[in-house]
């Protein structure tokens, strides 16, 4: 029996069983033996070298933002309008076969586009080349969901379950849970918080069905089974996703008002371009950039060329500002000046562990260069005056 066949004979034993307080230890088990059997369908087949088939593109620009979706959702069409890179588009489905890259220039950044083919029911499984879809789409700072509104709202869930099989979780962030495996000592279970979904005997199971006997685990706030599972295999993904709605054009108002409140969600239409500067704004609020303009020292500050800053790729701190320029500068920094929203006056001392925000004025004031051993003031070792008496030069003698 393979992998596949595994994991839909647990799951329909798992749909068949009642949930209650006698089962759920029972369930617990199964939720582990699936999220296994999961990952070892992602690794690659035994006996295989050399790189696999897959189309990942070199990493450009401050951020990446890769588009996911159904086929002829208007995926293509969303990318050429939005960076002027020719992609293929036609009324036939799987136009895009590869993952075709753009750049769009927004706010004096640049972020990469990538317009990926499109996914099916099953992807996670392997089908239509998803697997690769999905790894690409890992590498990306933010997930574009393009849906069409035409269509049900079971396409998104769809599309969720999908990304959710292979490790990513969207618009979540990780569970507050402390998890070390040990050499020795058993398993040590605490809680800082009331948990309603697990309980010592669950988390034992779980643990024992990973062959883990000593570990320490400290749940700091009320997780459920899948948290607890999630961090035991540690290689899950935490990211930002838009759902994004294209086709407006074709459905009534009333529809339209609906999905527009619906939350990380943005209605538009690529056909009559509508909506299309709301979408990568809030591309933007998503992503977190940070702009960071340097000061030299007595000059104007030049805004033409700013240091792009994230969260996500190192931090936003004036520590990180200063590794961005050049590795060799934390060492030699004394304090810097900053002008904007993150300095309480104009300019303010900081230090490396100041958290810069975005459009940031940073001026960078270095150390001094001291020779060894010398004081200062009245403390001075270095004299100007020469070493021996008879090399110093005689005072002319007074007028008569």
């Amino acid at each position: 029996m393979g992998i596949i066949e595994k994991i839909k004979e647990i799951e329909a034993e798992m749909a068949r069983t009642q949930k209650n307080k006698a089962t759920e230890y029972h369930l617990g088990q199964l939720k582990a033996k699936i999220a296994k059997l999961r990952t070892q369908l992602l690794e690659p087949p035994k006996g295989t070298s050399g790189a696999g088939e897959g189309f990942e593109v070199t990493k450009f620009g401050h951020g990446r933002v890769a588009l996911i979706g159904f086929p002829s959702v208007g995926k293509s069409t969303l990318l050429t309008m939005l960076t002027g890179t020719h992609s293929e588009a036609a009324s036939y489905e799987f136009t895009t076969l590869t993952c075709i890259p753009g750049i769009i220039h927004y706010n004096d950044t640049k972020i990469q586009l990538l317009d990926l083919p499109g996914i099916i029911e099953g992807a996670s499984e392997g089908k239509g080349r998803g697997r690769q879809v999905i790894a690409v789409s890992k590498s990306s700072d933010i997930v574009l969901m393009v849906l069409d509104a035409s269509k049900s709202e079971g396409h998104r869930q769809i599309l969720t379950k999908e990304l959710e099989a292979v490790g990513l979780r969207l618009n979540k962030r990780p569970p507050q849970i402390y998890f070390k495996k040990k050499k020795t000592g058993g398993i040590s279970f605490n809680t800082t918080a009331p948990l309603t979904h697990v309980d010592e005997k669950l988390c034992y199971q779980i643990l024992h069905e990973y062959k883990i006997h000593n570990a320490e685990v400290l749940f700091r706030e009320d997780a459920t089974v899948d948290d607890l599972i999630d961090i035991i295999e540690g290689n899950r993904k935490y990211m930002k996703c838009v759902y994004v709605y294209n086709k407006i054009d074709v459905v009534g108002i009333d529809d339209v008002d609906k999905l527009a409140r619906q939350p990380n969600s943005i209605v538009i239409s690529c056909n009559l371009k509508l909506n299309l500067d709301r979408l990568l704004a809030k591309m933007w609020d998503e992503m977190g950039l940070v702009r960071v303009y340097t000061k030299p020292q007595g000059q104007q500050p030049d805004f033409s060329d700013p240091v792009v800053l994230s969260a996500d790729r190192g931090g936003c701190t004036v520590e990180d500002f200063c590794n961005h320029i050049h590795r060799s500068l934390v060492k030699d920094v004394k304090y810097v000046l900053v002008w904007g929203t993150s300095a309480r006056h104009y300019p303010q001392h900081c230090g490396l562990a100041h958290v810069l925000h975005d459009e940031d004025v940073v001026q960078i004031v270095k150390k001094k260069e001291k020779n060894d051993g010398e004081g200062r003031g009245r403390f001075k070792s270095h004299s100007t005056a020469p070493a021996r008496i008879s090399d110093r030069q005689k005072k002319a003698p007074l007028k008569q």
